[in-house]
């Protein structure tokens, strides 16, 4: 059996979930590979997608919402024109590719990748078993235009979503979005700590993001001047101004600064709350782990779908300019908050995401 998985580049969670996936299945004897779709078609093409996304996300959010927004109230199979033939055009430089690899599965971590694989149908063998996978809590825009065997989608609770979009119920697979099996495991708190070398008393992560949104440092601030016992863990990824602009700030609490770091699993481990952006990825590791997440600074569109899905399930806490920080660290540590929010995300978290989906792609592929 042979897999190929594909991905784009917008931001970085389509290409760990493909990565993940990837070294999944061939650590299961299934020979499967991952590649970013529009690098392979054109890497200008590529490069050029991941820089206005990027741009726009980070400087122009409230467009970029309102873009999306559009783009979710489209008609159902209102694709036509100009965009169609574009899609079929890139989709037909694919098969060269599908052809050489011959694969007996094919999954798509990006909805334009599983566009693309739809626009091959009647190129391709009918043997080849499609998968797409769905990395936010929303279905996002065009899914509904895409033809696979099977979604998978990160709940139960967003059948209805699908069901409206015309997926048909016995393609969805509501696995959750793949995530490294390292999350679906859990340190004892003390032999967590130990190996970060932090204190064992409570404990709140800060996740600035790959992409530096958020103004981290006055986060910080906020929290430093909550009243409480409690310690502050900050990973700045590969962010080094945050990261020194940090180390050179005095706190009156006990601050333990990281830059990148390749164990986040271990952090969740440790804390008691984690304070990030709603990305799909990082969500469904902290509820896989468990951790009771605060989220700030959400892109406007996909990210404003997890931050309502987590909201109206319970299992999280959103900051805002009239609701900020410290209030939110004060009302999750006092009273029965804490206790209902990790009620919730025990309904909700998928640890086995990719295990199920593995395993299913084994028996029927």
């Amino acid at each position: 059996m042979k897999g190929l998985i594909l991905s784009i580049t917008a931001g970085q969670g389509h290409n760990q979930t493909a990565k993940v996936l990837s070294d999944c299945f061939n650590a299961e004897g299934i020979e499967c590979s991952y590649m970013d779709s529009l690098k392979y078609i054109n890497p200008l093409l590529s490069e050029s997608v991941s820089k206005i996304y990027l741009m726009s996300t980070k400087n122009i959010p409230k467009i970029y919402g309102k873009i999306y927004r559009r783009f979710e109230n489209r008609p159902v199979d209102d694709m036509h024109g100009l965009p169609k033939l574009t899609n079929n055009i890139l989709a037909r430089a694919l098969l060269k590719k599908l052809h050489s690899e011959n694969p007996d599965f094919i999954i798509c971590t990006h909805v334009f990748a599983a566009l693309l694989v739809t626009a091959l149908k009647g190129y391709i063998s009918d043997d080849i078993m499609t998968v797409g996978i769905v990395t936010d809590f929303t279905i996002h825009p065009y899914w509904e235009d895409t033809h696979l065997d099977y979604y998978v989608t990160p709940s139960e609770g967003l059948n209805i979503q699908a069901l409206k979009k015309g997926i048909p119920e016995n393609k969805i697979l509501s696995f959750g979005i793949p995530i490294d099996p390292k999350f679906s495991k859990r340190l004892p708190r003390e032999e967590a700590c130990e190996i970060l070398g932090i204190d064992d008393k409570r404990t709140v992560l800060v996740m600035s993001g790959s992409m530096g949104f958020g103004n981290v440092i006055d986060e910080i601030k906020a929290l430093d001047r909550v009243d409480g016992d409690f310690q502050i863990v900050t990973i700045c990824g590969n962010n080094k101004k945050l990261k020194k602009h940090i180390d050179n700030t005095e706190f009156s609490k006990k601050v333990y600064n990281y830059g990148f770091v390749n164990n986040v699993d271990v952090f969740m481990d440790a804390v008691d709350c984690i304070i990030t952006k709603p990305g799909g990825l990082t969500t469904s590791e902290a509820l896989a782990k468990g951790v009771p997440m605060i989220m700030s600074n959400p892109i406007p569109g996909q990210e404003d779908r997890n931050v309502e899905f987590l909201l109206n399930a319970g299992a999280a806490i959103k900051v805002s300019p009239t609701y900020p920080i410290d209030d939110a660290i004060y009302q999750l540590f006092s009273g029965k908050r804490l206790k209902l929010i990790e009620e919730a995300i025990r309904s909700l978290g998928k640890p086995n995401a990719t295990k199920y989906l593995v395993e299913f792609i084994a028996d029927k592929a």
